[in-house]
């Protein structure tokens, strides 16, 4: 069992937490436990790893693995009603991709496994989660507004660091979980990563609490309170939260975002998802073409934001030419782990530096697992656009499946740059799987009134669980 970094919280927060989705369970059932560990233990666990055996990933194993099991052992009905379906292939074949990159590079079959199985920690676990639990309007709604209610409860964390700089992961773990550095902003002040791996993780998750925050109140799937609070207060807060994190690449996703699924909604075409969905090929193909360098986009930065900003993007560029370079040497399944897709100078030092995850995967997986990835992403954005016109977007019954979609679309932008691994997305991707999955039984939605029918009222019913008969939402002292 390899070590981990930081005190005594480090070890005890982990043994506790399948004590607590337990007592979840039994207090809220099933889907409101399932969805509330995951939001939070993701925000508050600490960022630390213990190798044991095969498993790594310490955080998000843990969080899945507690659901996982006290899911068997409290609703071993449900969790067992998976089925499987062609549209699960790109997240299967993502998840072994692995193993074979792994056989190619002669590293053996044991390290292959052992990596398909970090993988499927990251990816595969909470998208079958999701495919399980949260596939139905209701559900959908609900971890939409744990995920907002999750951002709001981070709002005056991140003030906290934003005033008092990021110590918080610090303060109660024993240690930074990344460069203390990389949290200073230009003429001065911080970037908050409160309990998450790094300040552009944070920053891209408040960004998804806005999203469907604004979202959820122009369909009126917003409650009117929350916690006794007027809920358009409290997204007014966390709008100028986001502001004030200025992380401009994220900001500028949720307003490209927001413009999408808007217009698309007005003039009912899918004509920007479609850019949406392209932008990512076009950029992975003229950086690997060599066709564009980058440079004139760091010179509009230069421009436009400052000369630091503009040499740490083409820093980013640079980096990345070489490691294309190397890419391409490898073989079709890439070059495995252990550092082998990294460049090296002529005394062994590591001179390469990997941001996107994009270029991490191209280097490590090869093509093969480029192409999967990609996929595996965007294959619920295509499928949402492609079976559910845009003139049903505002509907209640599709609205926070829209918001998720499109935010799948602009995450798999920021790994052009980024390599910032959410487990909680890959619950938006599962859950978009299996309501459009279902739609065929339950997709009897007027597009005007947005109300489904007497039919589609006993499908919910019926997809109940023993915990939840009708897993409907009602409203609470907390949320009104």
């Amino acid at each position: 069992m390899g070590g981990a970094p930081g005190n005594i919280l480090v070890p005890f927060a982990f043994l506790v937490f399948p004590i607590i989705v337990m007592r979840l369970f039994i207090t809220l059932g099933p889907r409101k436990a399932i969805a509330i560990a995951f939001v939070f233990g993701w925000m508050f666990l600490p960022v630390a790893n213990y190798d044991i055996f095969l498993l790594k990933n310490t955080k998000t194993a843990v969080i899945c693995l507690s659901i996982l099991g006290n899911a068997y052992y409290f609703d071993k009905e449900q969790l067992l009603k998976f089925q499987f379906n062609a549209a699960d292939i790109p997240m299967l074949l993502w998840c072994t991709t692995p193993f074979f990159s792994s056989i190619a590079n002669g590293l053996g079959p044991y390290d292959g496994l052992a990596s398909s199985l970090a993988q499927s920690e990251k990816w595969g676990m909470s998208y079958y989660i999701a495919r399980v639990y949260f596939s139905d309007e209701e559900s959908i709604k609900m971890l939409a507004y744990v995920i907002f209610i999750g951002t709001l409860v981070y709002t005056p964390f991140c003030w906290y660091e934003l005033i008092m700089s990021p110590q918080l992961h610090r303060l109660t773990y024993g240690f930074h979980q990344s460069s203390f550095l990389q949290t200073l902003r230009d003429g001065g002040g911080y970037r908050p990563m409160v309990y998450m791996e790094h300040g552009l993780m944070t920053a891209m998750w408040m960004v998804l609490g806005v999203f469907l925050g604004i979202w959820m109140l122009f369909t009126e799937l917003l409650p009117k309170k929350i916690m006794h609070i007027p809920s358009l207060y409290l997204l007014m807060l966390l709008i100028f939260t986001n502001i004030m994190m200025r992380s401009m690449g994220a900001i500028s996703l949720l307003i490209i975002a927001l413009l999408i699924v808007y217009i698309s909604n007005k003039t009912k075409t899918t004509f920007l998802v479609l850019i949406l969905l392209i932008v990512p090929h076009l950029y992975m193909f003229t950086r690997t073409t060599g066709i564009w360098d980058g440079r004139n986009l760091s010179s509009a930065v230069s421009q436009q934001y400052s000369s630091e900003r503009s040499g740490s993007l083409q820093f980013r560029f640079d980096n990345e030419t070489i490691l294309i370079q190397k890419a391409m040497q490898g073989s079709f399944f890439g070059w495995g782990g252990y550092g082998r897709s990294r460049v090296y100078d002529e005394k062994g030092r590591d001179i390469s530096i990997t941001d996107g995850l994009w270029i991490i995967t191209y280097g490590t997986n090869g093509i093969y697992g480029l192409i999967v990835m990609v996929i595996a992403i965007q294959l619920p954005l295509f499928l949402f656009f492609w079976r559910v016109k845009p003139e049903l977007w505002k509907t209640q019954t599709w609205g926070n499946s829209a918001v998720m979609a499109v935010f799948l679309g602009i995450f798999m932008i920021d790994n052009l740059l980024n390599a910032m691994i959410n487990p909680v997305y890959m619950l938006c991707n599962g859950s978009l799987i299996g309501m459009l999955l279902n739609s065929s039984k339950v997709l009897a939605v007027n597009s005007d009134t947005g109300q489904l029918d007497a039919k589609t009222e006993q499908n919910r019913i019926e997809n109940g669980t023993r915990f939840i008969p009708s897993p409907s939402l009602k409203s609470s002292r907390f949320i009104g």
